[in-house]
């Protein structure tokens, strides 16, 4: 696995309008969570906050289009541990063959799609890696996606090897001082909750992603249906394809 910048190796550019974004490592993210990716200069990835206890999440779940319909494909996760946990702490079930059932799932339902070989090509030794902390395989997932997108991988940081304080509100702006960041990017859906106060004593600007789901022709469906994995988004137009999309946003 390729590996991701820990605190000592934040470059020195300006903090001039460095936008820093910070998510969890979901599992086989939407096309929104790579384009954050794209729109900031340094991603933070969420790894050492709690895991939820009970509930879906996506840190072990993504929609792909399964019989013609949005479905969940899910990864097995070991719930076997007492008290709470952190993302980077947790682990998939080693008695479920999780890999095995969404890989033939993805072969059933996509195998017909314009860009499935390719897409197969770098999803299915991603999806069949043993590697199971959850946190750890996440990573080389979107890493690897990342990567094949020709995006920056260089941007990728951890929120567990950076010393951060505090929480909530306090905790994005001290993330986004960490790695000389001056604007904290969150998702359209996040205004509501984010304090804005808290961000403008600790000198940090709060700004939104807005982000607009781009319409792709998707085989097989009369109408779109969003919110998908990127794989859905492969499939159909392949990942040169999927680039453009990110240039029109």
């Amino acid at each position: 696995m390729d590996k991701i910048g820990t605190a000592n190796e934040t470059d020195n550019k300006s903090k001039m309008n460095k936008i820093v974004a910070i998510h969890q490592p979901n599992f086989f993210p939407w096309l929104g969570y790579f384009a954050k990716i794209a729109s900031s200069d340094t991603f933070i990835i969420f790894d050492d906050v709690q895991f939820p206890k009970t509930g879906g999440t996506w840190l072990n779940r993504v929609k792909l289009m399964i019989s013609g319909d949005a479905r969940w494909a899910s990864a097995a996760i070991d719930r076997n541990y007492h008290g709470t946990r952190a993302i980077c702490e947790m682990s998939f079930s080693t008695d479920n063959p999780w890999r095995e059932k969404i890989l033939k799932s993805i072969e059933s339902n996509y195998r017909r799609h314009p860009f499935y070989n390719e897409t197969v090509e770098l999803i299915a030794p991603l999806l069949l890696s043993q590697e199971s902390n959850i946190a750890e395989y996440n990573i080389e997932v979107i890493l690897a996606i990342v990567d094949r997108l020709r995006l920056d991988t260089d941007k990728l940081k951890r929120s567990s090897s950076l010393p951060h304080k505090g929480s909530s509100n306090e905790l994005l702006c001290s993330l986004t001082q960490l790695v000389d960041g001056d604007n904290y990017m969150c998702g359209g859906g996040a205004d509501g909750y984010q304090d804005e106060t808290i961000f403008s004593e600790s000198g940090v600007i709060l700004c939104y992603q807005n982000f607009t789901h781009p319409v792709y022709p998707q085989r097989g469906q009369k109408g779109f249906m969003a919110g998908l994995s990127i794989i859905d988004a492969a499939m159909n137009l392949g990942w040169v394809g999927v680039q453009k999309l990110f240039d029109r946003n």
